[in-house]
């Protein structure tokens, strides 16, 4: 039995204050958005207001990608994202999952061009764990849903 805050793995450190934690998680907010959010945005049909951009290899576009989405691997940017992407467009950028940090290496190189860019959490892995449609170099796929990752229903309620 833990006794002490002290003791305590999750409140050995206390949790922020909460103007302090409102404004990190607002933060957040600015710089990350979910697999289900630029789902729903790009099913809602007409402009989403944002570009989708995959910045895996060749290979890997290949073996799967998000419907619509510009490919433009992170190590291309620099000599190809001013003639893909519009500046004025808000960019989501978007590698294999949650365990490779290539779409935050790909949002930094953006930003530091001058793009608005947010990284989608979960990358492609969630998106296909999700149950979205996505594309192949032999057509199109999609899977079952993963009930670990999405609600039955579709509706998470978040």
């Amino acid at each position: 039995m833990i006794n002490t805050a002290s003791e305590n793995p999750v409140l050995r450190v206390a949790p922020a204050a909460p103007a302090e934690a409102a404004a990190y998680f607002r933060a957040s907010l600015a710089f990350h958005a979910d697999v289900s959010d630029v789902a729903a945005a790009l099913a809602a049909g007409g402009d989403p207001g944002f570009v989708v951009v995959d910045t895996r290899s060749t290979a890997s576009w290949d073996q799967g990608h998000v419907p619509g989405a510009v490919h433009l691997p992170t190590a291309l940017i620099p000599e190809q994202a001013e003639r893909l992407l519009d500046k004025s467009v808000p960019v989501v950028t978007y590698c294999w999952g949650p365990g490779c940090n290539g779409a935050t290496r790909a949002a930094l190189a953006l930003a530091e061009l001058g793009y608005r860019v947010k990284e989608m959490l979960g990358g492609f892995e969630y998106w296909a764990r999700e149950g979205f449609a996505y594309e192949t170099w032999q057509g199109p796929a999609r899977r079952d849903a993963d009930p670990l990752t999405a609600p039955v229903d579709g509706d998470c309620g978040c």
